[in-house]
């Protein structure tokens, strides 16, 4: 991945200092994740964006990898639950407990208290367990007997899911899927990646040796100059031309909602920016259709979401 580059003239104050922070975040996931430059742009997208992203991926590709070294390189709070079965509401969000020093309930926060949470195998819990996501990945905030507490900012869920294994699985309901703005997998290494793996081993950096190179003030400032990215009306026809076209098409049940123009919206920002624009491009929409939009559609029959959105791509007009 080209290295990002910021326009001058266009940024927070300190622009110059900020780009090569932004490239030194590029730098360090590149030391400890092999080989997945175009996966890293797209979890940077998602914390940039403001969004949650999906990694829907067979287990041991470097997803617990890739949001310890993120949550080190931001010098976040990380947290990690590992989804079963058993796995209760109040395990996720907190509890109240009682205190018999202070005679009354105390709150126990639970790992939804982090900067970045990671959702590990997320579809082995129960839908009860699921549904205690839905509140914080959008308000930011767990309500818990009648009181709101708001969790860290920038708070980023990265969840995982096995798409293979489905025994003993609980498939996420089409709300929680929508409160993704991004779907991708990491993918099997190539033979030369997997090689340089093996190699490094013993030698290696691990997210404990990153250094932390951009703050968790300077990610919010970042995602204030995303959404002051120049998205043409053009452009912007051509978001909605995409989206509008999943909820008429013959071979989809269910189309992509307002919330997902919306994502689709500010992902296109956040990628113009890290390519180092400050205007959105046809491209830009292109790169991310998939990625956005086919984890929120429900296709007839046996199709698939992804070849869907590549015949909406290929059907409709370009700006």
């Amino acid at each position: 991945m080209d290295k990002p580059q910021l326009p001058a003239g266009f940024g927070i104050a300190g622009v110059t200092s900020m780009r090569e922070r932004i490239e030194t975040l590029v730098q360090n996931l590149d030391k400890t994740i092999v080989g997945k430059s175009n996966s890293i742009r797209l979890v940077l997208v998602a914390l940039f964006s403001g969004g949650h992203a999906l990694l829907e991926d067979v287990p041991g590709v470097g997803k617990t990898l890739l949001a310890k070294s993120l949550a080190r390189c931001i010098d976040g709070r990380f947290q990690r639950i590992q989804c079963t079965p058993d796995l209760l509401p109040t395990d996720v969000t907190g509890t109240n407990i009682w205190n018999p020093n202070s005679g009354e309930f105390q709150f126990l926060p639970g790992p939804v208290f982090a900067n970045i949470l990671l959702a590990d195998e997320i579809n082995r819990a129960t839908p009860r367990t699921q549904s205690a996501l839905l509140e914080v990945m959008e308000e930011h905030q767990v309500t818990l007997d009648g009181l709101s507490r708001p969790v860290p900012a920038p708070f980023f869920v990265i969840a995982t899911q096995n798409p293979v294994e489905y025994q003993g699985t609980f498939p996420l309901p089409e709300a929680q899927m929508d409160r993704f703005a991004l779907s991708f997998s990491l993918g099997y290494p190539t033979e030369g990646e997997e090689l340089s793996m093996l190699q490094r081993l013993g030698g290696g950096v691990s997210p404990h040796d990153i250094q932390p190179c951009i703050t968790l003030d300077e990610v919010m400032a970042l995602r204030a100059e995303c959404a002051r990215v120049t998205v043409e009306e053009s452009l912007q026809h051509y978001i909605l031309d995409l989206v509008r076209a999943t909820r008429t098409h013959s071979d989809i049940t269910l189309g992509v909602s307002p919330r997902g123009s919306v994502a689709f919206y500010k992902a296109i920002q956040a990628l113009a920016y890290l390519e180092g624009r400050s205007y959105a491009i046809p491209d830009d929409a292109k790169q991310l259709a998939p990625h956005v939009l086919a984890h929120r559609l429900i296709p007839a029959g046996h199709h698939r979401p992804q070849r869907l959105v590549a015949d909406l791509l290929e059907t409709t007009p370009i700006p």
